[in-house]
């Protein structure tokens, strides 16, 4: 075989065979996903609107951001909700669409000026309430989007006959791998649209500045057509499914019922409820008090929720799988709890390798395309070996990857840009470094997904998704007062000038070669030894 048939070979067993893996039934959720992605169409604007528009502080900012996540503290419950109303879910889309579409369209008049409004209440509490709308309807539609992930792999062919297992593994993965690639398609989508948005705007006077924001806010109103699109989809798929099935002598009772859950209709478990109100009762006790390590007690607090309601599901399982959930939890955990490096690094890179806004921008939307060729090229991998073998391969890699950005600090751009006519300079290992790194906290996470969508009780998909999410959540909480942590232990600090041009806070990055050299240290030795730990106890994990 030839070189060039060999890598023919390889297209088509890799790209080409996730369209021919394709179904017309994965559309409804991917379309939900796309809808959930191209909420970023209004984070420019949003970002300019606060500036130019309220006379607000960056605390009070601050403190609006810890209202809007407070909505997915409720994705808990909503999950549950969600099996329980598994044939009227739809209605659940509608809700959330309805709510995003009041978010914009209050947006729209705020940018735009419109007089009656600011008779009603001020700007500020115009802007608060559309603040809290958006993401009230996202989780809700988030939490339908799970459920309909696992509804969209048939169980049966056409003709009725049950599919055999790794049939369903390799389509939940691609369901899975798929979800991701459409909601970063729609990230990377909107992204290059604002590029366009905004081109020039800087130079036109504030009344056209608000056309063109409202006219972005406008075009967001798209969003929840999106996903009632998906919903109606999904509803007129299953009745030409359900046709297509008594056609080859199926009752119709019996074809219904491959889309209902199996185990019959769920009875109401109120842990979830009472616990997700729990969880939203902790965050705002300790939120609105401002008490000292407000952070580390929400963490805490949330955590055991969350673990206490993962036992009121692991008792649905098997013990064998059971075991093999927690380890597979605890592995994942692990990997995407490991601290970050923080802001240092990047304001090191820009004001020490020159790296500017459109730099930054580029970079940015080149990691999402290749976010998405990296699942893509990777999906084999994640379909055909088990969870703990791709958690060792991305960790020896995430740890490889780390060395560049150690090199840019001690300079090893100074040495390559001579020896390479100036083509390997610090731009071109920035690049490169983030080409390769980009698709694995993604990629992460698909297996996990696609393990809980085949092996989780059939009428608890949606409560498993739900809970699974906000353990795997509460990691990346986790790896953020890790990163505070490290930044407490070393300093770094960026140049501050007064209004005068006086330096008032001086730029020292004298510690930051030791802060990445540590986070790199830990991002290999954590997910490691959580995998030997686990791997050697009665929670192995080999799927």
């Amino acid at each position: 075989m030839t070189a060039a048939q060999r890598l023919w070979s390889w297209f088509d067993a890799v790209v080409l065979d996730l369209g021919k893996q394709m179904r017309w039934s994965f559309l409804p959720p991917l379309m939900v996903y796309f809808a959930y992605g191209a909420s970023g169409i209004t984070s420019v604007v949003g970002t300019f609107f606060i500036k130019d528009y309220l006379d607000v502080s960056a605390a009070f900012v601050a403190s609006l951001a810890f209202w809007a996540g407070l909505p997915w503290a409720l994705k808990m419950p909503m999950g549950h909700l969600v099996d329980l109303l598994w044939r009227w879910k739809w209605v659940l889309v509608f809700l959330g669409a309805g709510l995003i579409a009041a978010s914009f369209t209050i947006m729209f008049g705020l940018a735009t000026r419109v007089p009656w409004m600011e008779q009603v209440m001020p700007v500020t509490a115009w802007f608060v309430l559309a603040t809290l709308l958006s993401p009230s309807g996202y989780v809700i539609q988030d939490a339908v989007a799970d459920a309909l992930s696992v509804e969209a792999v048939p169980r049966v062919d056409a003709r009725g006959n049950a599919l055999d297992e790794d049939t369903l593994r390799a389509q939940h993965t691609t369901m899975q791998t798929l979800g991701r690639v459409a909601l970063i398609s729609a990230l990377t989508a909107v992204a290059a649209l604002n590029i366009t948005l905004f081109s020039g705007i800087e130079d036109l006077p504030t009344t056209e500045q608000g056309a063109i924001y409202g006219r972005v806010y406008l075009m967001g109103l798209a969003i929840p057509v999106i996903s009632i699109s998906g919903v109606l989809l999904s509803m007129i798929q299953q009745r030409r499914h359900i046709a297509r099935l008594m056609a080859h002598g199926m009752t119709r009772d019996a074809a219904e019922a491959q889309f209902a859950p199996e185990g019959g209709a769920v009875t109401p478990n109120w842990a979830y409820f009472i616990g997700g109100g729990a969880f939203v009762a902790v965050s705002l006790a300790v939120g609105l008090s401002q008490v000292q390590f407000s952070q580390e007690i929400i963490f805490a607090g949330s955590m055991a929720i969350v673990l206490y309601l993962m036992r009121q599901l692991i008792a649905a399982l098997p013990p064998d799988k059971a075991r093999a959930l927690i380890g597979t939890a605890v592995i994942v955990f692990a990997f995407r709890a490991t601290p970050l490096p923080g802001a240092g690094a990047t304001w090191f890179t820009i004001d020490d390798l020159d790296f500017d806004q459109q730099f930054l921008a580029v970079l940015s939307l080149i990691t999402s395309l290749l976010t998405l060729a990296g699942m893509i090229v990777l999906r084999p991998l994640m379909a055909h070996r088990t969870i703990v073998y791709i958690v060792v391969l991305l960790t020896l890699a995430a740890g490889v990857l780390a060395l560049p950005n150690i090199g840019l600090y001690y300079g090893i751009h100074e040495w390559t840009a001579p020896r390479t006519g100036g083509i390997v300079d610090a731009r071109f290992i920035a690049l490169v470094d983030a080409a390769v790194e980009s698709p694995l906290g993604q990629i992460a996470m698909i297996p996990m997904l696609a393990w809980i969508a085949r092996n989780a009780p059939s009428n608890l998909k949606a409560t498993f998704f739900a809970v699974m999410a906000s353990f795997t959540n509460l990691a990346l909480s986790a790896s953020s007062l890790g990163t505070k942590y490290l930044n407490q232990v070393f300093t770094v600090t960026r140049e501050v000038r007064a209004e005068d041009g006086t330096i008032t806070i001086p730029a020292d990055y004298s510690e930051l070669g030791h802060l990445l050299i540590t986070v790199a240290v830990i991002t290999v030795v954590v997910p490691l030894l959580a995998v030997w730990i686990v791997q050697r106890s009665r929670f192995r994990s080999s799927d």
